[in-house]
């Protein structure tokens, strides 16, 4: 470190070259023996002081780190920190590194002992007035986007109801003409599309009752893992939705091999996800890493698989087939009304990136936050900002997809499923993109493995997250076209 000389006033360079390591522990005094909580001592913490110290010995007698007494540094005169007697590096010199334990004892408890790591740092000023400025954002263009929605579907439903300009609004355009083709299932993959949206689910319950658990206290950051394993057994037990709203949607699309979709909602995500894992950590053993997760727990992981998630898939599935299929508002013409040409700005192409801005602004500050906790050894603690901030991201996606679906239906384009999946999940390619960002900028990770297990275990987290804001975009889009469709007269 640089500092003023203490004789001379000349900035010089110094090296801390001595270590206090302070061990804080905590005892029970109380007088009674019968009511002590525990006997003996806890220890609760620590923390290490850093000196600069320029030692001294006797110098006629040769230097030995076992038998040289240091007369700043002894058992009889302790370490002082002094700034006439720094340790220079300007000029070469001998440096002697040395340490000593002190204790002291405190009040903390042994189950407060993680307070410490708790009560945040400087940068938490930053960090909520982000989270403040962000959320305020947000919620006024929520807050916009459905004034605007509102008024003009009231003026449209207004117009649409009229009998005295029925007539007049079968000659205009507007997104009551598209009424019959509204609910034409997609003719590109629908079952992969259910798949996708019953996965989203299960990964939207699984954040959500995380979230919820974290919140209460029980996922805390002095139980290590305790996060992880949660999500994972979560992931498992939330089965049932994925095949119960996979098997709905499906059945909506008047789809029959109701045994292929369901596989494919037990299998095709947590398949890729285990192939990525499976050869990040063959290439962790490659490298001998210690790392690298053992086989008996992925034995474990594959059991909680195929032993408890896939049979609750299936009976979500059974259960959603099994009740009556969804009956729109409107009926559906067996032939496909001609969809006119579409203006450049509704190309699928800048909608579904237009549809991603918003959603990942509403996260971006708090994503850093989370990357550091991840990738930098920091703790991340503050999990009621995080469910607000769930709960933003939840409402921008709805807001901007139901957006874009009105803007489509008013120029007679009916085509809003596989839209509204993209525009709110595209968010999740603008997070890979900033893990890149995040990979040049911020770490100092170097060799193939190690850049490999990082964009890896990112591509993983962005493929999750696409499924759950495709979800939330999907039912949103669904409960805004039944909703306006369902108010109109139709003959």
């Amino acid at each position: 470190f640089k500092a003023r000389a203490f004789e001379t006033g000349k900035e010089m360079h110094f090296l801390y070259n001595h270590l206090r390591i302070i061990i804080s522990y905590n005892e029970d005094h109380n007088p009674d023996p019968a009511k002590r909580k525990f006997e003996g001592t806890r220890i609760v913490g620590f923390r290490v002081e850093p000196f600069s110290i320029a030692h001294s010995f006797d110098e006629s007698l040769p230097f030995d780190k076992d038998e040289t007494t240091l007369s700043t540094c002894n058992e009889m005169a302790q370490a002082v920190n002094d700034p006439a007697n720094y340790q220079q590096i300007d000029s070469p010199t001998d440096v002697i590194h040395t340490f000593d334990i002190a204790w002291e004892e405190v009040s903390t408890e042994w189950s407060h002992r993680w307070d410490v790591y708790l009560r945040g740092n400087p940068d938490d000023k930053i960090h909520w007035f982000s989270i403040t400025n962000s959320t305020m954002i947000v919620v006024f263009l929520t807050v916009m986007v459905a004034m605007i929605l509102v008024r003009t579907l009231n003026s449209d439903i207004a117009q649409y109801n009229d009998a005295a300009t029925a007539e007049e609004a079968k000659e205009e355009s507007g997104w009551k003409l598209v009424h019959t083709d509204v609910f034409r299932p997609p003719t590109d993959s629908p079952m992969l599309y259910s798949v996708m949206v019953g996965t989203g689910v299960q990964l939207a319950m699984m954040a959500v009752a995380t979230l919820g658990f974290a919140l209460l206290g029980f996922l805390s950051p002095a139980n290590r893992g305790s996060l992880l394993t949660a999500l994972l057994l979560l992931y498992v037990i939330m089965g049932s939705f994925a095949g119960y709203y996979s098997s709905r949607i499906f059945k909506l699309f008047r789809g029959e091999d109701w045994m292929r979709n369901t596989i494919l909602t037990a299998f095709l995500f947590p398949s890729v996800v285990a192939t990525i894992f499976f050869v990040l950590d063959m290439c962790l053993l490659f490298e001998g890493s210690s790392g690298a997760v053992p086989f008996s727990t992925f034995f474990t992981l594959i059991v909680l698989w195929f032993g408890v998630s896939t049979p609750l898939v299936f009976i979500g599935s059974y259960f959603g087939y099994k009740k009556e299929a969804y009956k729109p508002p409107v009926r559906v013409n067996l032939i496909p009304r001609p969809i006119p040409q579409q203006p450049w700005y509704m190309h699928p192409m800048l909608t579904v990136l237009f549809g991603g801005i918003l959603p990942f602004g509403a996260v971006s500050v708090e994503l850093f936050f989370i990357m550091s906790a991840l990738w930098l050894h920091q703790v991340y603690y503050i999990f009621g900002f995080l469910f607000l901030v769930m709960a933003i991201l939840v409402a921008t996606c709805a807001e901007t997809t139901i957006l874009m679906c009105y803007f489509q239906l008013c120029n007679e384009d009916y085509r809003w499923w596989w839209r509204s999946l993209l525009s709110s999940g595209s968010c999740a390619g603008y997070i890979f993109l900033y893990s890149i960002w995040y990979f040049m900028t911020e770490l100092d990770i170097n060799g193939l493995v190690p850049a490999m297990l990082y964009f890896g275990y990112m591509l993983i987290i962005s493929i999750s997250f696409f499924l759950l804001t495709a979800s939330i975009g999907f039912f949103s889009c669904f409960w805004f076209v039944d909703k306006i469709y369902g108010s109109i007269k139709v003959d």
